[in-house]
């Protein structure tokens, strides 16, 4: 008798059990791929995520392909008023210099190294610009080989954004921006990468290159990475307890949809993004899933934490709640 009351009580859970589809942001892929995996044990619901750039994200989103879109660039109210969107933070994460350079540990880069490096004013390793800030480390007559992004992506958008931040000649002739012809694409000293997957795969195969990368996929590749100096001057070795120091001052506001980039904070490690995600308006039933997912994310830091990632602060947490609340999402 136990077993068929048994047997009927997991029918009867698997039969309620549901499934949501999602895509698009790489940055946060492996906070949600262990969040997915947890949800699924403890629910019996099902979520698929993949990661396919936070270009391709919003635009499924948008074109309802899919239940919810994840980008790490933040859209404006008015484009979700637009598009019928809600939007939501999940966590915040590291974007981190990742580098191959044979014998060499503890690079540190200043700022008008970074600048010159992604400008292509800087080709070689061994430039004074570089060795002033290393001690007088001996390091190679190299070209630099810079690897970025070949898909539209968050990661790049937030990167760019902290590069115009600290350049004013950046931010004259790119600004920030999904997809960009990098400087050193025309001097033939670049490699693109699909995802950030893809950049760390090429930074771990190619000798004397550098890129921008997460911080999870940098140490799941055991990439090297770049002590960087902070806007107050300060250099800054990328932890998830620098992250927590520059996501400190975020300062999201639920009234504009959480709209924040968060790069370049005046303290902490100044690389730093946050990541939402996406849902249509009109899917009411479909969006109470979604944030059901995302609240046990929410109750469960130590998934971010553990993987290097900076939980969302607790009074984040509860204004979003409220947000899914009073949009009828919860």
């Amino acid at each position: 008798m136990k077993k068929i009351i048994a047997g009927l009580t997991l029918a009867a859970v698997s039969s309620f059990a549901w499934t949501i589809n999602g895509t698009g942001a790489t940055f946060p892929y492996p906070v949600y791929k262990n969040a997915i995996k947890g949800f699924y044990v403890k629910t019996d619901n099902k979520v698929n995520y993949t990661g396919t750039g936070s270009g391709t994200g919003i635009k499924e989103v948008a074109l309802r392909h899919v239940d919810f879109g994840g980008s790490d660039k933040p859209l404006s109210p008015r484009t979700l008023r637009k598009g019928k969107l809600y939007q939501f933070p999940t966590v915040v994460g590291g974007i981190v210099f990742g580098y191959n350079i044979p014998g060499v540990k503890n690079l540190k880069l200043s700022q008008e190294a970074i600048k010159g490096i992604v400008l292509g004013n800087i080709e070689y390793w061994d430039n004074p610009e570089i060795i002033k800030s290393n001690n007088g480390m001996k390091l190679p007559h190299k070209k630099i080989i810079f690897v970025h992004r070949s898909d539209k992506s968050g990661t790049t958008f937030n990167f760019t954004y902290y590069l115009s931040k600290m350049s004013k000649t950046w931010n004259k002739k790119y600004g920030a921006r999904k997809l960009i012809n990098w400087p050193t694409d025309a001097q033939g000293r670049s490699i693109a990468g699909k995802g950030n997957f893809g950049v760390s795969a090429a930074i771990k195969t190619n000798t004397y290159s550098i890129g921008y990368v997460d911080y999870a996929d940098a140490v799941k590749n055991k990439l090297k990475m770049v002590t960087v100096q902070a806007a107050d001057g300060k250099f800054v070795a990328p932890t998830p307890k620098n992250f927590a120091e520059g996501a400190a001052y975020a300062g999201f506001d639920p009234k504009k949809d959480f709209y924040k980039v968060i790069a370049y904070p005046k303290q902490g490690y100044p690389i730093i993004a946050a990541t939402f995600i996406l849902v249509p308006q009109e899917k009411t039933e479909a969006d109470k899933k979604v944030t059901t997912f995302f609240n046990y994310l929410y109750n469960h830091d130590e998934i971010a934490s553990k993987l290097g990632y900076v939980a969302l602060p607790a009074n984040v947490k509860n204004q979003v709640r409220k947000y899914w609340e009073e949009k009828g999402i919860k």
